[in-house]
């Protein structure tokens, strides 16, 4: 070994991975002299590895630290407000509905049948005549049931009283329309007209708008404008701006305003009655939203 290479082995290696030999030449950890002695020093290996996991620990210390920070809250909860706004719009009514049932006995289905149909049929075509649709014209229901009549027991002469008993008479046939009506200057005449058939029970007319998206659309633009108000009048009131809409929700209510018209029984001629006059008024609906904005 010359002079050189034994001064180099006694050379101390530092943790950068570099060692001085004292021969005045630097060689690294993985070359030279000083190779063996950087790498199979055992005391020098722990002692990189303890630096190396003190690092480790501190760091998830601190991440575990900030954390407890948000305990029972939500990491991506935003500064928000939440406003409701209400709005209405109001509409003439353009369609009337008029229901109308017939009901029928007989001592047979086939009688009681015949009888309401007669009568439903001569009233169908006097709704034709007076200008109405085939496709507003519309049967609800049809339904066919016993007709049942309650006789008592007469008592006999020592006071005993058999319970009284139901029996099956004949049947009940009846039939259920519904008329839509869009020309409401004729709804008080069709009642006349359904009367003057011998219908009895009449339902309506119940009003509605036959757009009503349209009207729905104006009360929401105005429930909308009204939250805004809000929002910008809070916002302000706190010293905030409003960044952005997060999240709307909307919730509508469309009354009609049915006015009731009941047939009285026993009409047989269309000079029975006179002829009722029919107002339509006014339908109003309404919007409410909630609108949640982000603000900062």
């Amino acid at each position: 070994m010359n002079p050189q290479e034994k001064n180099c082995s006694e050379s101390k290696c530092s943790i950068a991975g570099s060692c001085e030999c004292k021969c005045g030449e630097k060689c690294g950890c993985t070359s030279g002299c000083c190779k063996s002695r950087c790498f199979k020093n055992p005391l020098m290996i722990i002692k990189i590895a303890g630096v190396i996991l003190a690092i480790y620990l501190a760091v998830l210390s601190v991440k575990e630290l900030k954390s407890i920070a948000y305990v029972g809250t939500n990491p991506q909860q935003s500064h928000t407000i939440d406003v409701t706004g209400s709005g209405d719009a109001v509409a003439i009514p353009d369609i009337a509905t008029i229901s109308f049932t017939v009901t029928e006995t007989a001592k047979t289905v086939a009688d009681a049948q015949d009888k309401a149909a007669t009568k439903v049929n001569a009233t169908i075509a006097a709704l034709k005549a007076a200008g109405i649709s085939d496709k507003d014209i519309k049967t609800t229901s049809y339904n066919i049931n016993p007709h049942y009549e309650y006789q008592s027991s007469v008592c006999s002469a020592n006071g005993v009283c058999p319970p009284s008993k139901s029996i099956v008479t004949g049947y009940d046939v009846s039939q259920s329309t519904d008329v839509k009506v869009r020309d409401l200057k004729k709804v008080g005449d069709l009642f006349t007209s359904i009367g003057a058939n011998g219908v009895q029970n009449v339902n309506g007319p119940s009003f509605s708008v036959d757009n009503p998206d349209t009207v729905q659309a104006t009360a929401r633009a105005n429930a909308i404008d009204n939250a805004k108000a809000k929002a910008d009048v809070l916002a302000k009131a706190l010293g905030v701006h409003i960044v952005r809409v997060v999240s709307f929700s909307e919730s509508g209510n469309n009354v009609p305003y049915p006015i009731r018209y009941d047939m009285a029984s026993g009409v047989s001629s269309a000079k029975a009655i006179a002829v009722p006059e029919i107002s339509t008024g006014e339908q109003k609906i309404t919007s409410s939203v909630t609108i949640t904005y982000e603000i900062e």
